[in-house]
Formats: C-alpha cells, sequence, structure tokens
C-alpha cells in the first residue's frame, strides 16, 4: 500500500470501531476500502474480520458498566453466537459470496423496520403480558436464541449491519434498556468477528497490513464510539440506528 492507502484505510477503521459500537455496520466503511486498495474480495473479508476485532472489543469495554446484571444473558447467548459464527465463517469458504449476497438488503431493511417500530412493539407485548399474567422470559427465550443463531452465522460470513440486527432482535424479545442492549450487542459483536477470524486464519489469506491498520485504528474507533453512544438518550440512539441502517441498505441496494 501506499501511505495515502494506508491513511485511507486507517480512517475508514476508526470510523468502523466508531460505528461497530454505537450501532454496527462498520464493515461498510472498511470492506469497500479493502477492495479500493486493491485486495481480493475474499482476501479483503477476513482481513476485515480480523482487523475488526480489537474495535469490537474495545467498545465492549467501554460499555462495561451497562453489562452489570447481565452476565448469565450474555453467556447465553454467546455460545448461540459462537456456533453461529462458525457455521457462517464455514459458508464463506463454502459457498460463493452471492448465496447470501442475495438477502443482505432484505434482512438489513427487516432489521430497520423492527428497530423503528420496536417502541410500539414492547408496549403491545406488556399490556398482552399483562393481560395473561406472564412475564417476559430474562434472556430472550428461544425466539431470539433462534434469531440470534442465524444472524450469528450471518455475521460470521460477513457482517455489514450485524449490529443493527442484534439490536432489532434484542429489541424486540428483551424488557430491557437500549444502552444496556448495545452493551450486550457489542460483546457479541466481538464474540463473532473473534471467532470467524480465528477460523479464517487456518484457511485463508490474509493481509496483515490492512490487518494491522484496521486493528489499531479500529480500537481507537471502538472507545470513541463507546464516549459518544453510552450519552445518547434511547430516543436518538434508535434514531442513529435507522439512518445508519438507511445509509447501509442503500449502499447494498446500489453499490
Amino acid at each position: 500500500m501506499t501511505i495515502w492507502e494506508m491513511v485511507a484505510v486507517c480512517a475508514a477503521g476508526v470510523g468502523a470501531g466508531a460505528i461497530n459500537t454505537v450501532v454496527g455496520s462498520g464493515t461498510l466503511l472498511t470492506f469497500p476500502v479493502l477492495l479500493a486498495v486493491g485486495l481480493p474480495p475474499v482476501t479483503a473479508n477476513v482481513s476485515n474480520a480480523l482487523g475488526l476485532v480489537p474495535g469490537s472489543v474495545s467498545g465492549a469495554i467501554g460499555y462495561r458498566r451497562e453489562l452489570r446484571g447481565q452476565r448469565r444473558r450474555v453467556l447465553l447467548l454467546s455460545g448461540v453466537a459462537f456456533v453461529g459464527a462458525l457455521t457462517g465463517a464455514a459458508l464463506l469458504i463454502a459457498l460463493p459470496s452471492s448465496a447470501f449476497d442475495m438477502i443482505v438488503p432484505a434482512l438489513i431493511g427487516i432489521a430497520l423496520v423492527l428497530v423503528a417500530v420496536q417502541p410500539w412493539f414492547a408496549r403491545v407485548a406488556e399490556r398482552r403480558r399483562e393481560k395473561r399474567g406472564r412475564t417476559p422470559h430474562p434472556n430472550g427465550g428461544v425466539m431470539l436464541s433462534t434469531g440470534m443463531l442465524f444472524s450469528s452465522a450471518y455475521g460470521g460470513y460477513f457482517g455489514a449491519a450485524q449490529g443493527i440486527i442484534y439490536l432489532a432482535l434484542m429489541g424486540l424479545f428483551l424488557d430491557e434498556d437500549m444502552q444496556r442492549i448495545n452493551a450486550v450487542k457489542n460483546v457479541l459483536g466481538a464474540l463473532v468477528n473473534g471467532t470467524a477470524a480465528v477460523f479464517f486464519l487456518f484457511v485463508a489469506e490474509f493481509d496483515w497490513t490492512a490487518v494491522l491498520l484496521i486493528a489499531v485504528s479500529s480500537a481507537v474507533g471502538g472507545q470513541f464510539g463507546a464516549l459518544v453512544g453510552r450519552r445518547l438518550p434511547p430516543a436518538a440512539l434508535r434514531a442513529v440506528v435507522v439512518t445508519i441502517g438507511v445509509a447501509a441498505l442503500l449502499q447494498q441496494l446500489l453499490g
């Protein structure tokens, strides 16, 4: 890479680390830049996955206060995410990219609708539970675990807008504050990226310059994202999610 290409990769890494911490979809910044500097698609994808791990970990650390009291939930969903990530990483090696590329816009679109209507859905669900005398499942139940399994497989495969899908699913099935849900999302994102990256170490080629540049810059971006994201009220955070998600959807449809 030239010096200016390195600068571009670092800038994308900072942005991706911040966006992944607040919302998700940082891959939509770094992946096109890696392609633009000449990396083959699969090499760019796996290098990006490994490089973004420190950013995801950094963001999770930044949200550590919101993780208090969620240990059991995190452990349960982490097991599901781990299995899904391994499955998705294996699919990347076994299947053509077109197999998942066709459904990416649909997944993002559905997730955006779910995030947007989540407050209304939560109120309706709460009224139904009150009528039946039931309490919400503390960890989301089978429906959430199933959804997280498939979305983690998608994350292990490519991961664009994975965080938005996570937020949508947990927002639907957990009776929890948006910031605390976001904290869990950051932990799961770090796990999925890390699992896929370790898998790729044994079966795919990396560009180690790209990995190093994204690793350092995304870690910085992760701290910045946590600083900003934790101060956003739930409605503002939801608005950021929808805005970035619409941009991601347009990029997928028009790109």
